[in-house]
């Protein structure tokens, strides 16, 4: 009796539980939900709708106008080589940290986070000190793409090497060692075992630092210069939009960032997606 009990309170005791479990999935859902929605998606539908306020025709004169069109190019042009630059030794940088061993390992690796932790005008500062007019290392790149490239491949190099860093941790090296043993060359080894585990975080660290770069102000202010057509890039001209009492036009010329900062990521992230599949597939 006390057996045939037990067994049909089981049911109910185990609904409770999943009732109890759906519940709290629920208020977890919810209140992320409403964390995002008030610390990201109201600010983006605020600036979305001020970019409206002039219609169409206001919102496409602001970002198609001589001024907006060259800070795009300048901001384009150099976030571009930046993180094809950063995707290359931010790989490197990662690869030395979790693979080789040397003195004063644990330094370098607390300094990759530095950018992070500084404030982007002190690195504006310290690219002035070095590469300005005073250079110690007679290397003037004040108002120049270059300088504006140095700063920027300053503050997101850490999203390259901080995206791979974990996924070369995690990799199995005794494929790499079987691969070895068979005659595989190194870098056969590279294209074939480790590039392919590598891309999807790669591909997610490159955007992010993309991503940074297109909005990037602080650390590119005084070194840059903000010189029309040739170093001002988009976030120094929505500051002088702002300036001139635009506020129009500068929340057009930021959605434009957001767009292209939205569809780099989207599709790079399902480029790594698809790679991380087939990887998976193979193994």
């Amino acid at each position: 009796m006390t057996q045939t009990a037990a067994t049909d309170a089981r049911p109910e005791l185990d609904s409770g539980r999943a009732f109890g479990r759906h519940g709290s999935t629920s208020l977890r859902v919810g209140a992320a939900t409403l964390w995002l929605s008030v610390i990201v998606l109201l600010p983006l539908a605020a600036i979305l709708w001020q970019s409206a306020k002039g219609g169409a025709a206001a919102f496409w004169a602001a970002v198609t106008s001589p001024s907006a069109l060259r800070s795009f190019e300048v901001t384009l042009t150099v976030s571009i080589g930046v993180t094809v630059i950063n995707g290359v030794f931010g790989l490197l940088v990662a690869w030395v940290l979790t693979r080789d061993d040397f003195p004063g390992k644990r330094l370098v690796d607390a300094v990759i986070d530095l950018p992070f932790a500084l404030p982007t005008i002190v690195a504006s500062l310290v690219m002035l000190a070095l590469y300005g007019p005073n250079s110690p290392v007679d290397l003037h790149l004040q108002h120049t793409k270059w300088g504006i490239g140095i700063a920027l491949l300053f503050v997101t190099l850490p999203f390259v090497v901080r995206s791979v860093q974990p996924v070369l941790l995690e990799l199995d090296r005794e494929v790499e060692e079987a691969a070895a043993s068979l005659g595989a060359k190194n870098i056969t080894i590279l294209n074939k075992v480790i590039l392919p585990a590598l891309l999807p975080s790669l591909l997610s660290g490159a955007g992010l630092a993309f991503s940074r770069a297109i909005g990037e102000f602080g650390s590119v202010v005084l070194i840059g210069g903000a010189v029309p057509g040739e170093t001002e890039v988009s976030s120094q001209w929505i500051r002088t939009l702002i300036e001139n009492d635009d506020r129009t036009g500068a929340a057009a010329i930021s959605i434009v960032l957001l767009a292209i900062s939205f569809v780099v990521l989207f599709v790079l992230r399902a480029v790594g997606s698809r790679a991380a599949r087939r990887e998976e597939q193979a193994r």
